[in-house]
């Protein structure tokens, strides 16, 4: 009992505050329901950043990888600070300057209006088909495990998963489709602090019980049973290696943090320049912290259960939740874990609703529509895709290297030909949108050939970067062929204050120290 009454007093604490913060917004215009009415905060951005990013793919598909590979895996996160500097001083300058209110709109100024129409239906394509199947089924397997709802209504674990499933995507959608972007940002706060505060306590009452009290005798026998876990160095041959970081992992996070509509939305909706940097470099802050919420305990459970979880990496999570926490803090946590699905799954849906309602609604089904048939369109999308996703989700189970895993390895198959024209397009004037829009094709086919048709022994990671070579290579070429004709140049359209943050260059050095400190401090190079 105290378990379900923490899960609802947070939870319901959680829809309260979002609803009292959001009582007088106007929400029917464009601004205010895809934006939050550009108003947003450094610290909000950051907060909503954090929580779009990690949810139960971090929670239960990055601590079920460290479990079995070690620290190599904190590659996915530490780097992550090197690419939101980028973000922060070239990328987000140039977006707020021209207005931004999706990826796809930069894309038609820079190339023309049939290049961001494709972009726009394959990044939509790719969140209904990849991550918020897996957002919803780990959410699920957390859940499950917590309440034990399979026993409670004495049904099968599986028919306990799809109910969990529904559960959460209805209430996730409704939080999207009535609340917009600014319930998002306000409700991913609160649950960003109770992630941070559930997170922490899971791997330091864990530490606190092998040690007898003392964190760090924990810590020191969880390293002893298992020394070459805390390597932060990938062999050639693990999971992720650590030539990764050199190849296609530096372009992946540059399209993560710099590109994604669903995370760089909430840098569109920044009040001025300034907070839009903040945040993004806070969040760089954070997402070198947060290894010791989605990676440590995994190492944990190995010290806890061994091996015997091998072939279920997945569960591992939720098993040493229920070991360590006490009953009445697991139902607190539950309700925080229920609240990182929700932010990246409500996220999801309000960025793609921003995208189907501006970028194709708008432009070839109502082009004379008002805006508030924009939002409208937008919240019938959002519900649209919550139900295929729903749908899909018990299909991604029993991945063989886990849900983390192949939720990237599923994302390259967009992400890297989007990454590859934007990254040209506004470094390197010469490429025309013909040459843009036959490499989105080729990349998308010589992706999905080599690594899903034809067995190509080179990890995933590293045909990422093979395919941004051959990406560039191929539109320098084709510029040659059918040469650009847009003299476009980025124009400050007055929108909010283009005044960066004094200290962005400051953060943005010392993000760079500590992120190769953490390689010198925990990497074994031998």
């Amino acid at each position: 009992m105290p378990t379900y009454i923490s899960f609802i007093a947070f939870t319901a604490f959680v829809a309260i505050y979002s609803w009292y913060k959001l009582r007088n917004e106007k929400l029917s215009s464009q601004d205010g329901y895809f934006l939050g009415g550009r108003s947003l905060s450094g610290v909000l951005i950051a907060g909503s950043m954090l929580l779009t990013n990690i949810s139960t793919e971090h929670l239960v598909g990055m601590n079920g990888s460290s479990y079995k590979n070690g620290f190599i895996i904190v590659a996915w996160e530490v780097t992550s600070a090197l690419a939101l500097i980028v973000a922060a001083l070239y990328f987000v300058p140039t977006y707020l300057k021209m207005g931004l209110t999706t990826i796809p709109q930069y894309l038609e100024q820079r190339y023309d209006g049939l290049t961001r129409t494709l972009v726009a239906l394959f990044l939509i394509v790719s969140f209904a088909v990849t991550l918020l199947p897996i957002v919803l089924y780990t959410g699920a397997i957390n859940l499950e495990s917590i309440f034990n709802v399979s026993e409670v209504l004495e049904i099968t674990k599986g028919e306990g998963l799809w109910i969990t499933v529904i559960v959460i995507g209805v209430v996730g959608s409704v939080y999207a489709i009535f609340g917009g972007l600014k319930a998002v940002a306000f409700s991913d706060t609160i649950n960003g602090i109770g992630l941070f505060i559930g997170g922490l306590m899971v791997p330091v009452l864990a530490l606190w019980d092998i040690g007898d009290g003392n964190i760090f005798t924990g810590l020191s026998k969880v390293y002893q049973a298992a020394p070459e876990k805390f390597n932060v160095i990938g062999k050639a041959d693990s999971v992720l290696p650590f030539s990764t970081l050199f190849t296609g992992l530096v372009i992946n996070q540059l399209y993560f943090w710099g590109m994604n509509q669903t995370i760089i939305q909430r840098a569109f909706g920044a009040k001025n320049l300034a907070e839009a940097q903040k945040g993004l470099l806070y969040t760089g802050v954070l997402k070198l912290l947060v290894p010791i919420i989605i990676v440590l305990p995994g190492i944990i459970g190995f010290y806890y259960f061994g091996d015997s979880l091998y072939n279920n990496q997945d569960l591992i999570y939720p098993e040493l939740v229920k070991k360590v926490l006490p009953l009445g803090f697991v139902g607190f946590f539950a309700a925080v874990v229920m609240g990182a699905v929700l932010s990246t799954f409500n996220s999801v849906l309000n960025s793609t609703a921003t995208l189907f309602s501006i970028g194709i609604f708008k432009r070839y089904l109502h082009k004379s529509a008002s805006e508030k048939q924009m939002v409208r369109a937008g919240k019938l999308t959002s519900l649209v895709l919550a139900i295929f996703a729903i749908m899909v989700a018990p299909l991604v189970a029993g991945a063989p290297e886990g849900l983390y895993q192949l939720l990237q390895q599923l994302n390259g198959i967009f992400f890297i030909p989007i990454a590859s024209i934007m990254i040209a397009g506004l470094f390197i004037p010469k490429i025309s949108a013909t040459a843009a829009k036959i490499t989105l094709f080729f990349g998308l086919a010589f992706y999905i050939l080599s690594s899903f048709v034809f067995e190509v022994n080179i990890h995933f990671v590293h045909l990422w970067g093979i395919e941004f070579v051959l990406n560039m290579v191929m539109m320098y070429g084709l510029s040659y062929l059918y040469p650009n004709t847009n003299t476009f140049t980025p124009k400050d359209i007055g929108v909010v204050d283009m005044h960066p943050w004094k200290y962005a260059k400051l953060m943005g050095v010392i993000l760079v120290i500590l992120t190769i400190a953490i390689y010198i401090w925990q990497g074994h190079w031998n």
